[in-house]
């Protein structure tokens, strides 16, 4: 029953329910690969996982899958707070797990604490100054989380009064600083789906927002409807790298080193005129064409290439329902990695870049890692030909498309 029920498992997100000879659930757990994670505690692998050695009790388990691994950390919490099952509870030492917290104010925020210091608040001051408590979340990066719900709900840190807001220009903020939304609005359209989301119920959300945005192109809100539409879109597609990324750059030496996604760019330009950028895909190690994007520069004005990669990548960044890549290579130096790197932070995103800098008669290959991880290094130093490879394609066709523009206007 067992090896019917593995050799079926999907190779995607979710929860798993192990269950004893009684029908007890005893151990819970989360995989970004159910076929992977849960077939593993049945292959004879030893690892110091806690179930390991119980594993022997295990006569039956069940799945729930999610869209995303972040769903699935969500949902495990949710599961293991409404079931205790015994192995998750056993011997654990949660005074470092991570909660996250909305707070009880008129445009309420989401926090993150670990237990100790929500111990050192009293019931009643807890009761005061948080909405609602979702967790523990062992071993979460909830810096990483936070950044992914902020981009998909759209709720803000700023405060009502401050001059300006980096989240309202980027589009992830209803304008909070300037009252453009009330707090009843804001708790409404921001903070009952993330409650329900955190409470692992995004079908909830995903009803919940058709009908406002329904109700909004009713009463002809249609940039209000637009922005519904936008977040239900994300909500199917949500992006996660940045709680796996780590785990990716980390596989075993024998593992396959060239199934990801790379995304090359460049930026041509005659002078301070016929600015343009251009964006190229490598998919394991393949170009893939059809998913190439150019870009003519908007905003930029006079010679400025950071500046225009800059513009590029916010561009790019925008549209998330072109994947995202699993890691990004510009053309150009540690100008350029870095522009790169504070654009992809303020979309919160964690996606590592690297930049080849290749002099000024472009004679050289010299590669500046963006990240310091030693998986990441590693990875660079596997794929530099690849890398150049795509840096070459990047410039190729920046140029391609600046000499068809200036042809245009002749």
């Amino acid at each position: 029953m067992l090896k019917q029920k593995l050799s079926s498992l999907p190779q995607t997100p979710g929860i798993y329910l192990f269950y004893n000879k009684e029908g007890s659930l005893i151990y819970i757990g989360k995989a970004t690969s159910l076929k992977s994670r849960v077939g593993s505690y049945f292959a004879g692998q030893k690892t110091p996982r806690p179930i390991e050695s119980m594993i022997h009790e295990v006569v039956d388990f069940k799945t729930i899958e999610t869209g995303s691994a972040l769903e699935a950390i969500i949902l495990e919490a949710a599961y293991i707070k409404k079931y205790k099952p015994v192995y998750n509870v056993l011997g654990k030492d949660d005074r470092s797990w991570n909660y996250l917290m909305i707070t009880n104010e008129e445009y309420p925020k989401l926090i993150s604490l670990r237990k100790h210091e929500i111990d050192q608040i009293s019931t009643k001051e807890r009761m005061k100054q948080y909405k609602e408590i979702f967790g523990p979340f062992p071993g979460l990066n909830t810096k990483a989380t936070i950044k992914i719900l902020r981009r998909l709900f759209g709720f803000c840190t700023c405060k009502p009064g401050q001059s300006s807001c980096l989240y309202y220009q980027m589009g992830q903020c209803y304008g909070v600083f300037k009252r453009e939304i009330t707090g009843p609005q804001y708790r409404r359209r921001v903070i009952m789906p993330l409650r329900f989301f955190l409470r692992g119920n995004k079908k909830e959300v995903v009803i919940r927002l058709k009908k406002e945005m329904l109700a909004a192109s009713k009463k002809e809100a249609f940039e209000l409807a637009a922005n519904i539409k936008w977040k239900l879109q994300a909500l199917e597609r949500i992006q996660d790298i940045a709680l796996i990324n780590k785990s990716f750059f980390s596989r075993p030496k024998d593992a396959p080193t060239k199934q990801v996604r790379i995304e090359g760019y460049d930026i041509s330009n005659l002078g301070a005129t016929g600015k343009v950028g251009s964006m190229v895909v490598s998919v394991s190690g393949e170009l893939a064409k059809d998913q190439y994007r150019k870009f003519k520069i908007k905003t930029v004005i006079g010679q400025s290439d950071v500046d225009c990669l800059a513009e590029v990548l916010v561009r790019r960044l925008k549209h998330q329902e072109w994947k995202y890549p699993e890691v990004i290579m510009v053309d150009g130096g540690k100008p350029q990695v870095n522009k790169a790197k504070k654009v992809i932070k303020a979309f919160g995103l964690d996606i590592p870049v690297v930049g080849i800098a290749k002099g000024a008669k472009r004679d050289k290959n010299e590669f500046i890692a963006g990240s310091t991880r030693k998986g990441f290094i590693a990875f660079i130093q596997q794929n530099k030909q690849e890398l150049i490879t795509l840096r070459d394609e990047a410039h190729r066709f920046a140029i391609t498309y600046q000499r068809k523009l200036r042809q245009l206007k002749k």
